[in-house]
Formats: C-alpha cells, sequence, structure tokens
C-alpha cells in the first residue's frame, strides 16, 4: 500500500493550496481518507477526513470553514485550503483508515509521506 501526497509550498497568509493524495495497493472504496498535519515542535493532529457516502466529512474546529476535502474515488482525495495562515504551517500527511471515522492518530491503518506548507506573514 502505498499514500503519495503531493500539492505542498510555500504561500503567503491569505492564499490558496490545494492538496492531493492517490493511494495504491489495494481498495480504498470503503476506507476513510484522512489528513492530519505536524507543525515543528508539535503532535501530529487531524485535519479533515472524508468517507465513502455522501456528506461523510469530517474538520477540526482549526480549519473549518476554510479547507474543504472531497474525494474524486475511491483512491484519490483532495484537500483545498483557502485563507492560510501562518499557523497552518506544518508538514501534511495523508492517511487511510477502514472501519469507523476517527480523528487519533494511533488508529490510522496507513500512512503517507508528508508534503510541506508553508505559509508566511
Amino acid at each position: 500500500v502505498q499514500l503519495q501526497a503531493s500539492g505542498g509550498g510555500l504561500v503567503q497568509a491569505g492564499g490558496s493550496l490545494r492538496l492531493s493524495c492517490v493511494a495504491s495497493g489495494r481498495s480504498f472504496g470503503s476506507a476513510i481518507m484522512n489528513w492530519f498535519r505536524q507543525a515543528p515542535g508539535k503532535e501530529r493532529e487531524f485535519v479533515s477526513a472524508i468517507g465513502w457516502s455522501v456528506g461523510s466529512t469530517y474538520y477540526s474546529d482549526s480549519v473549518k470553514g476554510r479547507f474543504t476535502i472531497s474525494r474524486d474515488n475511491a483512491n484519490t482525495v483532495h484537500l483545498q485550503m483557502n485563507s492560510l495562515k501562518p499557523e497552518d504551517t506544518a508538514v501534511y500527511y495523508c492517511a487511510t483508515k477502514w472501519g469507523s471515522y476517527t480523528a487519533y492518530s494511533q488508529e490510522m491503518d496507513y500512512w503517507g509521506k508528508g508534503t510541506q506548507v508553508t505559509v508566511s506573514s
């Protein structure tokens, strides 16, 4: 199983970025696709998740209203990040989990390598 995240970069505060994650290696049709992030010196935190049924999206309070998660198909998920703030600076990871939704990173089944997002003030 591989999860490949892309789309990170450097952007000014107030700008936008779109992250993508492509999963391969097995069927992800029933998996919940997640985004986490980790800033230097901080613990990895939940950002957003999307299930396989319509309307099953989840967001942390810190990104709600600014970030939008979407899913093209079973294997591809995007995170549209608008109105970015310097505190959004982190390495963003996609992860997948089968079963019920959870925001706990310890319960993820697979992780991809991260993509760096840097927001300048």
